[in-house]
């Protein structure tokens, strides 16, 4: 943690020279992501992002002085608080928690074609898997012409998300494609044996065949730790609801919401992301995180 350590750094030195060393800095305001949460000791871990001038983005601790204010929080959720730094241990005052947004103007619309979604079809929200609990299993074709299975996976920790080759726009597909890719940088040495990529191809009339593998040869990825995925759109489309994510076909392109998600070890939703305005470091530090979990026993894929 550079930055951390450049301010411990600096007030050690501050106090070597016999400057007054007080019990408590100067608040600042924090923006990140919530990796952890910890009722009973009142706390939280969270990726923060910088702040300019005090501290590089890092992964801290923090503690609450209420515990009702981690009510609702879970893995992924994005905040925003003041720091307040009491040593030994700094504190997360007027904590809240930021609604999921994204870049672009076109998820504004995917939001309005959800609502309609959800009136017309009210139970459509009872198919989504909440944080902790199982991932229904399920089998779709990858770029290698491969029947994957989510279940094969059991022991591994999983990152997914959703995208469709013809995007048009940087932010959306790309962009979270883009993410997984970092995550394969990150975790090159622990690739296939700890962690697998999934992504979910949502226009599978087009992605598919010679489309999808050269979809997938954009990223470079090894069809053997990263899966492009597709299959009917009746299966395709019972996937997404899973993680609650929308789709539809307007005009030739797709409007679509935006969802990350990370599944455990043991086959559990760790965190489902929502918009795409948190950072590949970010994600990266979640993954790390379920990674550093402990292992199911026997630690192997069934």
């Amino acid at each position: 943690m550079p930055g951390m350590m450049k301010r411990a750094t600096l007030a050690a030195i501050m106090c070597a020279l016999g400057a007054t060393c007080l019990v408590a800095e100067e608040p600042h305001s924090v923006e990140g992501m919530v990796l952890q949460v910890n009722p009973a000791s009142r706390s939280i871990v969270v990726s923060c992002k910088a702040i300019p001038r005090y501290m590089d983005a890092m992964v801290m601790p923090f503690k609450v002085r209420d515990a009702t204010a981690l009510k609702g929080l879970e893995p992924g959720t994005t905040v925003r608080f003041t720091m307040v730094a009491h040593a030994p241990q700094d504190y997360a005052d007027h904590l809240e928690v930021i609604k999921a947004a994204n870049y672009e103007a076109e998820p504004t619309e995917a939001a309005r074609l959800a609502f309609l979604h959800r009136t017309l079809d009210p139970a459509a929200a009872s198919k989504a898997v909440s944080i902790g609990q199982q991932v229904p299993d399920f089998t779709l074709t990858d770029q290698a012409h491969q029947p994957i299975h989510l279940a094969h996976f059991r022991g591994k920790v999983v990152a997914l998300a959703f995208a469709y080759a013809r995007c048009p726009n940087p932010n959306y597909c790309f962009r979270l494609s883009n993410n997984l890719s970092q995550l394969r940088r990150r975790f090159r040495d622990r690739m296939g044996a700890d962690l697998v990529l999934l992504t979910i191809m949502i226009d599978p009339a087009n992605d598919q065949g010679k489309a999808l593998a050269h979809y997938a040869e954009t990223w470079k990825a090894d069809p053997a730790t990263w899966h492009f995925l597709t299959g009917p759109l009746a299966n395709v489309e019972g996937v997404a609801q899973l993680f609650g994510m929308n789709f539809w076909n307007d005009e030739g392109f797709l409007t679509h919401s935006f969802h990350t998600v990370v599944v455990d070890r043991e086959g559990r939703l760790a965190s489902n992301l929502e918009g795409n305005q948190f950072s590949a470091e970010q994600l990266g530090d979640l993954v790390e995180t379920v990674l550093s979990r402990p292992r199911i026993a026997g630690g192997a894929t069934p």
